[in-house]
């Protein structure tokens, strides 16, 4: 503690004397001042952990020498004491950035867990953190080895990511990649949970969890059955840990009544799951419904997600709520989300409100296209920094702001997530396979079966083929797909970036969030 300089500053210092004795035989140093301008001379000499300053002194008193405290050492922790609990006096301080205030007289004990508090926070939560992930390590290695259920893995992903967004605020590198290997090891045993389970989901399994083609049906609609308008946001791509980085944002303005996570149908793609998400069906059975309106999934030149509104007032229809007044809105660029942010009064006569934004997405791809954007979400503690940078200077936050204020419910979502590839494992077809890197479909096919789920009849998990003997595989962990032919440009260029459609707790287990104005 050799190395923790504190001024206080006070007129009647010479009172203080045994408050200062007892700091230093705790270790601090401390030097003193009379007033204000002894004071600024002092803390432009010396470089201070923390200033303690009374607030009443005659001549330059202690908001005035707050105030220039802060001009020149804005990170300079300074700690109000008065004998004064006028609201009008805290209210000055707090705004010109206190980092505490104590009410005279102080008490050395007081002082002292002042200190601790603002000065060894840091460490001691980063000791507390450090004691308590050991200790969940060990409970998680043997939870990780029990998990039987869609349930249970949702609990367990949730605890991951709780501990992963620990872990950021900590310095301490090996304990993060202690925790990315427990992570490595729950995909490889949540991949053989799917690959046991997934058809049997399809086949009337009563332990199949609320997926993207029930979730309307299953947690929408009751909240559009109690007749309060409600805006309904699907963020694409929006993973677990996204949402928990941007949620202390959005409880600025809405109290989190519920959250949830559903399951991703594969492929967890937004042609796929989205698709599936509106309709409240799986994509043969929209292929069977609307055949017009379902593009191929080897058709790179039309747009495949162009029918959502008509899918989702058809399934109103399809619940009853084919009276509700409906309005759809997709953000796809910053001005139109701005222009959108700006009219939102055009929209608050409808019953139910879908604005699909789709930033989150938009970043993942910009990952693999842009050098910048590689630099910058270098790795997953990177992306979410990225998302919430985003976020809180989008018009998403405005738009919800305003729906605040005018007591508008809102129930946030996403389609699916998205998981940053390592390893590459090869796949041979012909050229009508599909572009993504997570999942393949088609015919004559050739993979590593060991690396993918594979599904050799997609009408068991109604997904539409194109010929009769169409098939689909789906890539596991952090594998990505790539061609023999030119194999070390195409694994150079895609290793590293954020892809979705194959099968792991990022891409599949995904948030479903009802908010209510604050």
């Amino acid at each position: 503690m050799d190395n923790i300089q504190i001024l206080w500053v006070d007129d009647e210092i010479d009172l203080l004397k045994p408050h200062i004795l007892f700091l230093e035989a705790k270790g601090y140093q401390v030097d003193t001042a009379n007033n204000g301008s002894d004071a600024l001379d002092m803390v432009a000499e010396k470089r201070y952990q923390m200033v303690f300053l009374d607030e009443n002194m005659p001549g330059m008193d202690g908001l005035e020498t707050l105030q220039h405290i802060k001009e020149q050492y804005s990170t300079l922790p300074v700690v109000m004491i008065t004998k004064s609990e006028e609201e009008s006096i805290m209210e000055d301080a707090i705004g010109s950035q206190i980092s505490d205030y104590l009410i005279k007289p102080v008490n050395p004990n007081q002082i002292l867990l002042t200190l601790k508090k603002h000065l060894d926070n840091r460490r001691l939560v980063s000791e507390k953190t450090t004691s308590n992930y050991q200790q969940e390590f060990r409970q998680l290695a043997m939870d990780l080895a029990m998990v039987r259920d869609a349930e249970g893995w949702e609990a367990l992903f949730k605890r991951l990511t709780y501990w992963e967004l620990e872990l950021d605020k900590l310095e301490d590198e090996s304990l993060n990649e202690i925790l990315q290997s427990q992570k490595s090891e729950a995909n490889a045993q949540f991949f053989r949970f799917v690959q046991n389970n997934y058809e049997d989901w399809f086949a009337g399994d009563d332990d199949a969890p609320v997926m993207s083609h029930t979730l309307v049906k299953e947690w929408l609609r009751p909240e559009l059955q109690k007749k309060d308008p409600v805006f309904f946001v699907v963020i694409d791509n929006l993973r677990y840990d996204q949402w928990k980085v941007i949620q202390p944002e959005i409880e600025k303005y809405f109290r989190v009544d519920r959250e949830e996570t559903f399951w991703s149908i594969l492929p967890s793609a937004t042609q796929f799951a989205r698709n599936a998400l509106f309709a409240g069906l799986m994509p043969s059975e929209i292929k069977k419904r609307f055949p017009n309106k379902w593009v191929e999934d080897n058709d790179e030149d039309e747009g495949k997600n162009n029918f959502e509104e008509d899918f989702f007032a058809d399934n109103l229809q399809r619940l009853g709520l084919g009276s509700l007044a409906m309005g759809y809105e997709k953000v796809t660029n910053h001005n139109y989300g701005k222009k959108l942010s700006e009219n939102l009064n055009n929209l608050m006569s409808n019953d139910v409100n879908v604005i699909v934004y789709n930033f989150v997405d938009m970043l993942s791809h910009a990952k693999t296209d842009m050098k910048v954007i590689r630099e910058l979400a270098d790795n997953d503690k990177a992306y979410r920094s990225l998302t919430l940078s985003w976020f809180k200077n989008s018009p998403l936050l405005d738009m919800l702001r305003q729906l605040s204020e005018k007591g508008i419910s809102v129930v946030l979502t996403t389609d699916h997530g998205t998981i940053n590839v390592v390893d590459p494992t090869k796949v041979v077809g012909d050229r009508s396979l599909n572009t993504n890197l997570r999942y393949k479909s088609g015919r004559g096919m050739s993979y590593q079966g060991k690396d993918v789920l594979a599904i050799k009849d997609p009408e068991r998990v109604y997904l539409p083929k194109q010929h009769i003997n169409s098939m689909y595989v789906f890539a596991k962990e952090d594998l990505f797909f790539a061609y023999p032919n030119n194999f070390n440009h195409y694994v150079k260029y895609y290793r590293n970036t954020y892809q979705h459609g194959g099968i792991s707790l990022e891409e599949m287990i995904i948030p479903f969030v009802t908010l209510s104005a604050k």
